[in-house]
């Protein structure tokens, strides 16, 4: 994993100090940025190409990673929809990692994934996850995941959203993906408005975790605090989603209220803001314990356990390339 100059860790530590004293996450380490609302799949468990708006110009998504850039968030993730139907993608990488300050997470789960430029698009990309399961209908791209390990510099996950008629099959994926020399995190399905309710059982699925943790020992990075979290229904603002849009879900996608357009509005300055204690404060009382990975994980990170348990496996993945055949 690379090392950013130090001047860009300078806003997550003070973003951090900030959090500790004010007891709550008000400025975020991890954004997750929509690009585009326009997805190959129509997933049971997703509701994003139920709210289709045009993708942004160019100019305004580098507005808004400029934006990140200045802010508390130590990593930013390109998803979608599909990120790859941008014509712009390739420009758009390039100038998140060579014009701004932090981590560059890429998602994808497009069929012909070999086909694109992997190893130009690559050297702008830290982590690397594709999503690969039932609900994409793509089990397929399981056996191109020794091509991307080969191919990519980057850190490379398969990305398993599982449902609870899919948590039988889950060993399989970690296996070949242990072959395979990549790491998986492991989502469980929320459910989300206007989608199925198709989220598995926790305690089955943490027992699962944790047994194929000890038979596929440095290959999950789905964090064990995950599982604590959603037991307590400590959701937590230390992520955020901005939408296709652009604009901010706040508190969360879930809720489906929305903040300010980023491409306008500074994110550091607002998440300080009435308007926005009062939506964290709304959080705090919502009951629903959707279980929405991003926001049940992230809080786990504080934990050292929990995050050298995250950690461990993106580190030493460069060992366990030559499993890759």
């Amino acid at each position: 994993m690379r090392v950013l100059p130090l001047h860009s860790y300078a806003p997550t530590l003070k973003g951090l100090s900030y959090n500790l004293f004010a007891r709550e996450a008000v400025f975020p380490l991890y954004a997750s940025f929509k690009l585009t609302a326009r997805c190959h799949f129509g997933c049971p468990f997703c509701n994003v190409r139920k709210d289709m708006v045009p993708d942004l110009e160019t100019h305004e998504v580098k507005a808004i990673l400029d934006n990140l850039s200045r802010s508390s968030v130590l990593m930013t993730s390109f998803e979608g929809g599909e990120p790859l139907l941008r014509d712009d993608i390739g420009e758009l990488l390039r100038y998140a990692r060579e014009s701004c300050g932090f981590y560059l997470l890429f998602t994808t789960s497009v069929k012909d994934i070999l086909t694109y430029p992997l190893e130009e698009y690559g050297r702008y990309i830290d982590f690397f996850h594709i999503s690969i399961d039932e609900g994409h209908n793509n089990l397929e791209l399981f056996d191109a995941v020794p091509s991307l390990v080969k191919r990519l510099d980057a850190q490379v996950s398969v990305q398993v959203v599982v449902t609870r008629t899919t948590l039988g099959s889950l060993e399989d994926k970690v296996k070949r993906c242990h072959a395979a020399g990549a790491n998986v995190v492991i989502i469980p399905a929320t459910h989300m408005d206007n989608t199925d309710d198709v989220f598995p059982d926790v305690d089955e699925l943490e027992r699962t975790v944790l047994s194929l943790r000890r038979n596929y020992p440095l290959t999950i990075h789905t964090p064990q605090g995950y599982f604590k979290s959603f037991r307590r229904a400590r959701c937590s603002t230390a992520s955020v989603i901005i939408a296709p849009d652009g604009r901010l879900y706040y508190p969360c996608h879930i809720r489906g209220t929305k903040g300010p357009n980023l491409a306008a509005t500074d994110l550091s300055g607002w998440l300080t803001t009435r308007d926005a204690a009062r939506l964290r404060s709304a959080m705090k009382s919502c009951g629903r314990n959707c279980g929405w990975y991003q926001y049940f994980a992230i809080g786990s990170y504080m934990s050292l356990f929990s995050a050298l348990q995250t950690l461990g496996p993106m580190l030493l993945q460069r060992k366990r390339k030559p499993f890759a055949s």
